[in-house]
């Protein structure tokens, strides 16, 4: 953590009680960080719980307007906690990696649903903008459960792999809907097919990252283009728009996304957040927008993803 925002970090929100991350608010911003150093910041079931609830409360506190995620130390999270041996991914095991599920355990089709899905979608279903600050390799599950968070920067030092192929394991955490919208569906199988791990040039190049910042620099950079967001925009703006971005991706032509532009113009015109902006440009000074997400959100807004279709 940089040396700023941990003086102001002081006067923050409650961290809250957590073994795998850490959370705080300063400035309208919520921290997320990743802090598990017994196994490395592997992914197990208690990381996916409180990776959940920590987008949970990220979503439904009004002080929060943009959430940065991080990790602590050398590694972002370096896949799933494989100290469990060969039975690590044998959900019918007592020693999986997802062991402390909480009850009771959730199905999808009449199965148990994946761990690192359920974080992806407990982040596509935020209704503010993540940025995602990679310290360090983000591999496995640890470069999965990412992909629905909107920009991606990374430590010069940060690494990359999705090498599921090589533990019999196929790409989860909805990372074959997520991945190739993000990269192209020839890059995404590469990457597939290959399990290699790669660096952050690669990464750049094939749009999985927008950015290569030096490690000193990373959460300075991630909490500055947080600021710029907090300081320019209006909340329910951001969250209408996230959602209907992602959302958008599933649409069947144009014409759906004109549909639900049209409803949005006209709802949020009527609200004292577009006045503002309005008023704002016009006398040449800062805007002062007052809405937040919880109270002010339109609800005619399609969420992204459908809860109805997951749950």
């Amino acid at each position: 953590m940089s040396v700023e925002y941990a003086d102001r970090a002081k006067s923050s929100s409650a961290t809250g009680d957590y073994e795998t991350l850490a959370f705080e608010v300063t400035d309208h911003i919520a921290l997320i960080t990743i802090d598990s150093p017994t196994n490395k910041n592997g992914f197990n079931g208690t990381m996916r719980n409180e990776l959940i609830a920590a987008a949970q409360r990220a979503d439904s506190d009004d002080d929060v307007r943009v959430v940065v995620l991080t990790g602590k130390g050398r590694f972002f999270c370096p896949g799933a906690d494989l100290t469990s041996g060969g039975t690590t991914f044998d959900y019918e095991s007592e020693n999986n990696v997802e062991s402390d599920q909480a009850e009771p355990v959730q199905l999808v089709d009449g199965f148990r649903r994946d761990g690192g899905g359920q974080v992806s979608l407990a982040f596509a279903a935020l209704r503010k903008p993540i940025i995602t600050a990679y310290n360090g390799a983000a591999v496995g599950v640890g470069a999965t459960f990412t992909l629905p968070t909107d920009i991606r920067i990374a430590s010069s030092e940060a690494k990359f792999g999705f090498v599921f192929v090589r533990r019999g394991l196929v790409p989860e955490a909805a990372s074959s809907w997520f991945l190739p919208r993000i990269v192209g569906v020839s890059r995404a199988l590469d990457w597939s097919y290959t399990g290699r791990v790669f660096g952050v040039d690669e990464a750049l190049a094939a749009g999985l990252i927008s950015r290569i910042v030096e490690p000193e620099n990373l959460l300075d950079t991630a909490l500055e283009m947080a600021r710029d967001i907090v300081a320019n925009a209006s909340a329910v703006s951001l969250g209408a728009t996230r959602q209907l971005l992602w959302g958008m991706l599933t649409a069947d032509s144009p014409w759906e996304a004109h549909r639900v532009d049209s409803r949005t113009v006209y709802e949020l015109g009527q609200q004292s957040d577009v006045a503002e902006g309005v008023e704002s440009f016009l006398e040449k000074r800062a805007a002062s927008f007052s809405l937040t997400v919880p109270q002010d959100y339109p609800d005619f807004i399609p969420s992204f993803p459908d809860k109805d279709r997951i749950d």
